[in-house]
């Protein structure tokens, strides 16, 4: 099932891109560039970075609404394929990604995908971030009281594996030693308010209870941010977790 179907629009505009160095590592990782596959890949934030350091790139997600509301490239063919059955040839992939998904998954099935597709000495790389952080604290109370206090109850139970930064998940393959990278934008409120709608806790929120809680928490934030269109730092931190699939 995907939890972010309904939302797809909210996501493609407003979640935020990853660093370049995390592609430049993942191609750095493997022998050859010729393929990768960006599993869960959502409205393609991951595809597009991949696209610049492969020959080619196939993106697949189960939701063909997110795959609507991808984002264009000429190296990247899009596909709606569940994780566990990608359609992919045997030995076909030299990098396997998967972003902000990897929880959501049956995990020892898309592992055995996984090693399937996989080339002799391919990378595996799923990264996942955590809750934003504002540089204002007193911002930073607001947006922490409304993931936690407000919508937290509607987060599913796979939400805990992102607290923990997958620290703590079942991982088969050969551990690489990986980059530490910053995940930063500077976003104006109205920016912060859309990314809150594209969270899935946010969508059970409205649709469990008739309103859109993003409103009072603007209307709360607005008291300590000022001008609605000045830009404000912030941060999630980040964690990649790779691997060579032999």
């Amino acid at each position: 099932m995907s939890h972010f179907s309904t939302q797809a629009k909210l996501y493609a505009e407003f979640r935020p891109d990853y660093p370049q160095e995390l592609f430049e590592f993942i191609a750095s990782s493997v022998r050859e560039q010729e393929l990768a596959w960006d599993c869960a890949t959502g409205s393609g934030q991951a595809a597009l970075g991949l696209a610049k350091r492969f020959d080619r790139v196939i993106a697949t997600d189960i939701s063909a609404e997110q795959i609507a509301n991808a984002k264009l490239h000429k190296g990247v063919e899009y596909r709606v394929a569940p994780a566990e059955r990608s359609g992919l040839p045997n030995s076909s992939v030299d990098a396997v990604t998967i972003t902000q998904a990897l929880h959501w998954l049956d995990m020892p099935r898309f592992y055995d995908e996984v090693r399937r597709v996989a080339k002799p000495g391919a990378v595996f790389v799923a990264t996942v971030y955590s809750d934003p952080v504002l540089g204002d604290a007193a911002a930073d109370r607001i947006l922490h009281n409304y993931n936690k206090m407000i919508v937290g109850p509607y987060w599913p139970p796979e939400r805990k594996i992102v607290d923990e930064a997958y620290a703590h998940i079942e991982f088969p393959f050969e551990e690489l030693a990986t980059p530490e990278l910053k995940m930063e934008r500077e976003w104006s409120l109205s920016e912060l308010a859309g990314y809150l709608r594209s969270w899935s806790a946010t969508n059970r929120y409205v649709k469990q209870n008739g309103i859109d809680p993003v409103i009072q928490f603007e209307a709360e934030m607005s008291r300590v941010w000022g001008d609605a269109s000045e830009k404000r730092p912030l941060h999630w931190p980040f964690t990649i977790r790779a691997g060579r699939v032999n």
